[in-house]
């Protein structure tokens, strides 16, 4: 059976794409990264950047993220972001370029470790802040995520203009969360003002067999002015529209937003690790690709990067 076949029937192949493939029916690339440099090297500067820090970004995590090659490299024709069981509290090295809005006093004292500034998990988190935006399009990663409860891997798209509007104005797509204790389920959702974190809007996906940690699956999302569609393996499984947005509230997926890669520990949603999980653990990422319409201006689906 062919590598495309099992693609097709959701059966991914665990090992990586050989060659990029063609583009989507009606389709054209428009920016990819194959990670195929050689084994430890870092990403590649001119398409990602790190965001470093551990005061848990909103969410109570409990890693710190940093920019080391422990935590982040080129593997085998992959992009590899290990999460590792280490107190960690920052080096120098760390040298992210952006860094999301500090959490309040209060936030901090809800999670002691984030207060003291000392973290019991590393982790990386690689974005295309001040890289790359895209305007509609559709992205899509293969994937091969970990399992374990208290992993928390996405991949996922943030408004450009969060440094001046800040979140949820900004807004963001998730087009793929994982929680590492549903083995079979993965979700994508949508963010905005009105309808953000316990009332964000989206579906979830589940396998007919298997688990997502045992092979690579493509994950996607096609963004066009009035839709969002998310699809696992080339299934379509949810599509959202303004009319799925609460009365009175706002559809923000009009503008520049950039992509992000992490592999989270710990959290509110996942929960804490289970202390027999066994560590380190890794998210791989095969490709990540952006292509725009071909029946559409290139100014309508494809934005130069624009941080407000």
């Amino acid at each position: 059976m062919t590598p495309a076949l099992l693609l097709a029937l959701g059966l991914a192949s665990s090992a990586r794409s050989q060659a990029p493939a063609p583009a989507p029916s009606g389709w054209r690339l428009v920016w990819s990264d194959e990670f195929d440099g050689p084994d430890g090297a870092a990403p590649d500067p001119s398409k990602w950047t790190f965001e470093v820090g551990g005061d848990g970004f909103g969410n109570h995590e409990l890693e710190y993220y940093t920019s080391r090659r422990e935590n982040s490299r080129l593997e085998g024709g992959a992009l590899a972001i290990v999460a590792r069981r280490e107190t960690y509290s920052g080096a120098l090295g760390d040298d992210g370029t952006y860094v999301t809005p500090r959490l309040s006093v209060q936030d901090r004292l809800q999670s002691f470790m984030g207060w003291l500034g000392v973290n019991p998990y590393t982790s990386a988190r690689l974005t295309t802040f001040g890289k790359f935006a895209m305007r509609y399009g559709r992205a899509e990663a293969r994937l091969k995520i970990p399992a374990g409860r208290g992993l928390w891997p996405a991949f996922w798209l943030l408004g450009a203009d969060i440094v001046s509007k800040g979140w949820p104005e900004c807004g963001e797509i998730d087009i793929m969360e994982n929680v590492g204790h549903e083995l079979d389920t993965v979700h994508g959702t949508i963010h905005g003002p009105g309808y953000s974190g316990g009332d964000s809007i989206g579906a979830s996906y589940v396998l007919r067999r298997g688990a997502f940690a045992d092979a690579y699956h493509v994950f996607a999302v096609e963004w066009e002015p009035a839709a969002v569609r998310f699809s696992v393996d080339g299934s379509l499984y949810e599509t959202l529209t303004p009319a799925d947005v609460p009365k009175g509230s706002r559809w923000v997926f009009d503008h520049p937003f950039f992509v992000i890669l992490n592999l989270a520990v710990g959290g509110d949603w996942p929960g804490s690790p289970d202390p027999s999980l066994q560590f380190p653990k890794t998210l791989l990422v095969d490709y990540v690709r952006v292509y725009e319409r071909v029946s559409a201006p290139p100014a309508l689906t494809l934005a130069p990067p624009r941080f407000q």
